[in-house]
């Protein structure tokens, strides 16, 4: 049974989010990387989808954000380098 006042997050774009959360929720090292691949070639074919409409602003922030949590995880979690600092 469903703990009383837990909701699963909502998924307002699943064309992405589900790869994305898959991403945030791995504790493997070795399936973290796998995982943000998945998230991010999701993420940016989204973006080519939506980049002929003016209508998904809230997305493409959504989409901005998610790409940035991904970056922090990659430099974070497995290592990567930070490009942003000079």
């Amino acid at each position: 049974m469903a703990e009383q006042g837990y909701s699963s997050p909502k998924i307002l774009y699943p064309d992405w989010q589900q790869e994305y959360q898959a991403a945030l929720l791995e504790l493997d090292p070795q399936k973290l990387s796998e995982r943000i691949a998945d998230a991010e070639a999701a993420i940016f074919k989204r973006f080519q989808i939506i980049s002929r409409s003016p209508n998904h602003e809230a997305e493409r922030h959504a989409l901005e954000d998610a790409l940035a949590s991904l970056r922090t995880l990659k430099t974070e979690n497995l290592g990567f380098p930070d490009w942003e600092k000079k």
